[in-house]
């Protein structure tokens, strides 16, 4: 208990899932927490659990593919709590299909792109405006395994695999102040978004994904991942930046 002490984080896609389960945790741990997806319904119940359980939360409604969303997100958290200490960009989707790059949609492509790259370059940037002028701040991009291996669409494979330069490059740019980028890269992940009927499925992409997979290992769970990034959100990992960190207990090794 009180890791995140005095701390205020915002974490994007925390409606359900992965987000959901962090917004919890970090509220647990003393920050006040800003959670955001574009399904207001969702955001409000977890907000209730948080409420319930004695924490602060605010809810700001948000598409991540929208510039001016990003923006107020940053600017309600600063109006309600006068400054942004944790960013997770963790709002992302996922194509169906696993079309590969051959059979791509470039409508697929646009729509995985606009939330799952750009959204997280948007929340980034409009953080960063409050950041910058107190070189303090830890910004955390839920990424994938699929970005570092090919494991997945090639859509989701390449908007996720941009996401490692963008952590590598935050990184290096603010190296030496007192703001720092990671990214955590599980896994499969027990989430909606991830139950698919394999019949919907490219069936070449999938056989080939299953030769590179251990299915006798175990996939991630939410509370996993939330684990994780509390870690790299607390002062305990102030050390680490610019760091790819696998979660997914073994599968990929």
């Amino acid at each position: 208990m009180g890791r995140l002490d005095n701390k205020v984080a915002i974490i994007t896609g925390s409606n359900s899932g992965v987000g959901a389960a962090a917004a919890k945790l970090f509220a647990k741990e003393g920050a006040k927490v800003v959670i955001s997806a574009r399904r207001l319904p969702q955001l409000e119940e977890v907000a209730a659990e948080i409420r319930a359980a004695g924490g602060e939360v605010l809810v700001v409604q948000t598409d991540v593919s929208k510039v001016e969303d990003c923006e107020n997100l940053a600017a309600k958290t600063i109006e309600a709590f006068d400054k942004i200490d944790i960013l997770v960009n963790n709002a992302g989707v996922l194509e169906a299909g696993l079309k590969p790059i051959d059979v791509y949609s470039d409508e697929d492509c646009d729509w995985v792109y606009s939330i799952n790259t750009k959204g997280t370059m948007y929340c980034t940037r409009a953080v960063l405006k409050y950041m910058i002028p107190c070189n303090s701040g830890s910004i955390i991009n839920l990424d994938s395994v699929a970005g570092a291996f090919g494991c997945g669409g090639a859509s989701y494979v390449s908007s996720k695999a941009a996401i490692i330069g963008l952590t590598k490059h935050t990184a290096m740019r603010f190296t030496g102040t007192g703001i720092r980028c990671n990214s955590v890269n599980p896994s499969t992940i027990l989430t909606p978004m991830s139950k698919t009927d394999p019949a919907t499925l490219n069936q070449d992409m999938f056989g080939q994904m299953m030769k590179h997979m251990n299915l006798r290992v175990q996939p991630c769970l939410p509370e996993d991942v939330a684990n994780v990034l509390l870690f790299l959100a607390s002062d305990e990992s102030r050390a680490l930046t610019g760091q790819i960190i696998v979660s997914d207990f073994g599968a990929t090794l």
